[in-house]
């Protein structure tokens, strides 16, 4: 036992092999401590360091200010999307961090990360305004596209009574790809209701039995579903039918990405407090501690496709509409959500982060 412990590594030897910048803030607002990737981020020696005050490091009124007496105080830990770390000095700097409390000394804990989830964020906000920018496209397409299309069809069916066999053929593939059409357009005028959603409470593992049944007698059959719950989770604060929508189109794509003979879907829910995000429009950050997983062990998705991947018609699908994710994002959205893709493990893994069910807040809003 012994032995072991002799050759257990040095904390702050596994802290400088880390990639993310990382600094220590004490008690008097100083930073007695950053490893080699902090060293870099702030373009100072940690013997700089250990004589600048964090709130010289950082621009005039940056929340990690604020993050980080909050954490001292409560002895609590947060994580923030989206912070301007950027000075003169060190250049652009919009990053996520972590800020947690060293609970046996009144030293904080903060954790960088560099662009990587940051522009995960960015990404979904921005594709959160894709979905909707084809609300104007779903309208024009309804009435223009459609009523014509009825007109081909009726036409085609008439033309088929009297058709030979040669040209029923003919007539028969007007009316697909006429109805094909029809359901398309159909899929687009979801992105034209911008009503709000009702809500309430949603136990989601109910709506992942739900989802993993349908999978399992439909288009899952041969796929081995693995459940990693949090049976202590709250109740989000959703709409049931729209949470099977995203969910439902979630799993069927990853059904189809999977192995034939070996296909592994992985459902899971964690809980993550302290996640705040920025919504657009808002001034405040909303709390989306609930965390909902579909992972597969299919290919993932390429590099190259990643920032358009909740774009409209993006698809990797052989006859794909591309709207799924779309609307995916869309529906999250309205839930003031996110939704995001992990590529840093092997297959496909989308996370849904949601909001709490609040009994007051209902109470409120009735």
């Amino acid at each position: 036992m012994l032995e072991k412990l002799k050759k257990t590594p040095d904390p702050l030897s596994i802290l400088s092999a880390l990639a993310d910048p990382i600094i220590v803030v004490d008690e008097e607002g100083y930073v007695p401590y950053a490893n080699p990737a902090g060293e870099e981020f702030f373009s100072s020696s940690v013997k700089v360091l250990r004589k600048t005050k964090l709130e010289q490091l950082v621009p005039f009124g940056s929340p990690i200010i604020n993050l980080v007496d909050q954490v001292r105080k409560y002895k609590d830990r947060i994580s923030e999307y989206g912070v301007d770390l950027g000075t003169p000095k060190t250049g652009s700097k919009n990053v996520n961090i972590q800020v947690s409390s060293m609970y046996d000394k009144n030293l904080v804990v903060v954790q960088i990360e560099e662009r990587s989830m940051a522009s995960k964020m960015d990404r979904q906000l921005t594709h959160r305004g894709a979905a909707r920018s084809v609300t104007a496209m779903a309208a024009m397409l309804a009435h223009e596209v459609k009523n014509p299309l009825s007109g081909i069809r009726g036409s085609a069916q008439l033309l088929e009574m009297n058709a030979s066999d040669g040209d029923r053929a003919l007539t028969r593939l007007i009316c697909d790809e006429t109805d094909r059409i029809c359901a398309i357009v159909d899929r687009m005028e979801a992105f034209s209701d911008d009503r709000p959603i009702e809500r309430d409470a949603v136990n989601i593992h109910e709506v992942l039995e739900h989802v993993r049944m349908i999978a399992r007698n439909g288009f899952g059959k041969k796929v081995n579903f693995i459940e990693q719950y949090d049976p202590s989770l709250p109740y989000v604060y959703g709409n049931r039918d729209q949470l099977i929508q995203v969910l439902l189109n979630l799993v069927k794509n990853a059904c189809e990405s999977v192995p034939e003979d070996s296909g592994e879907i992985t459902l899971t829910t964690a809980y993550k407090p302290g996640v705040r995000l920025a919504v657009p429009g808002s001034k405040g950050r909303v709390q989306l501690p609930l965390e909902v997983g579909v992972k597969d062990n299919g290919p993932g998705i390429s590099e190259e496709l990643l920032p358009h991947i909740f774009d409209p018609f993006v698809t990797t699908k052989t006859g794909g509409s591309g709207l799924g994710l779309a609307l995916v994002a869309k529906i999250v959205g309205d839930h003031g959500g996110i939704v995001e893709y992990d590529n840093s493990g092997k297959g496909g893994h989308f996370l849904i982060r949601l909001p709490v069910y609040h009994v007051a807040k209902q109470k409120d809003e009735s």
